[in-house]
């Protein structure tokens, strides 16, 4: 059986799937696409069934939703879930155009 003390790879100390980049990205799409809907945050929070200061976090990019709010997000702006994901990785693309261009 192999555990950590016999492991021949270090442990990480703690693991953390808090992703920066990802997280700006997705609060960047689902605030550009509740603004075209003509919808407040508060209101759009409350159709998405998640709180209101959580979900301007999540829109400044400083929480990464799990996978099943990320589809109520989805199901509130009319989407399925695939779609939004697509949407994300797009703006994540261009966010890298932009660095290496600069």
């Amino acid at each position: 059986m192999v555990t950590a003390s016999n492991r021949s790879t270090p442990v990480a100390k703690r693991a953390t799937s808090f992703e920066p980049n990802v997280a700006r990205a997705f609060g960047e799409v689902v605030r550009a696409l509740r603004e075209e809907r003509g919808v407040a945050q508060d209101k759009f929070a409350l159709l998405a069934n998640v709180d209101r200061s959580y979900y301007g976090k999540l829109e400044r990019g400083e929480r990464q939703p799990s996978l099943a709010l990320l589809l109520r997000i989805a199901g509130a702006l009319e989407l399925d879930g695939g779609e939004l994901v697509a949407r994300v990785v797009a703006q994540l693309a261009r966010g890298r155009r932009r660095k290496s261009a600069a």
